[in-house]
């Protein structure tokens, strides 16, 4: 599968008393972009058809992000297991490099709250 990349704009609220983006807001960057590329890419859109949970998640800073700028989120599927998939991410600012990620989500039926196999139609388009 290609990578995926979407662009989320730093807010003022992001920014810390060091005038950096706080480290815990890198985690709602990633979000973000988990969720734009489930709506692009693998067709869900809402909360209705968004059975999945992220159960891991590995975040490594590389360069602080000082200034309201665009921070482009690049998500590559690394690997579909039979109830699980794993997305990598690579966060940028101005072609810099600023954080590298990686969740991984599993699939849940809400009804039981039990993990499900990956649907085949979600299995197709990861790819």
């Amino acid at each position: 599968m290609e990578t995926f990349t979407c662009t989320v704009p730093v807010r003022f609220s992001d920014l810390d008393a060091a005038g950096v983006v706080n480290n815990a807001v890198y985690a709602t960057y990633l979000e973000e972009a988990r969720v734009a590329f489930a709506r692009e890419v693998v067709g869900i859109d809402g909360h209705d058809e968004f059975p999945f949970f992220v159960v891991s998640l590995d975040l490594e800073y590389h360069a602080p992000i000082r200034e309201l700028a665009d921070v482009t989120v690049a998500v590559t599927v690394q690997h579909v297991g039979e109830t699980s998939f794993t997305l990598a991410y690579e966060l940028t600012v101005d072609d810099h490099l600023v954080a590298e990620a990686e969740t991984v989500q599993v699939a849940v039926d809400f009804e039981t709250g039990e993990k499900r196999p990956v649907p085949e139609e979600w299995r197709a388009r990861l790819g």
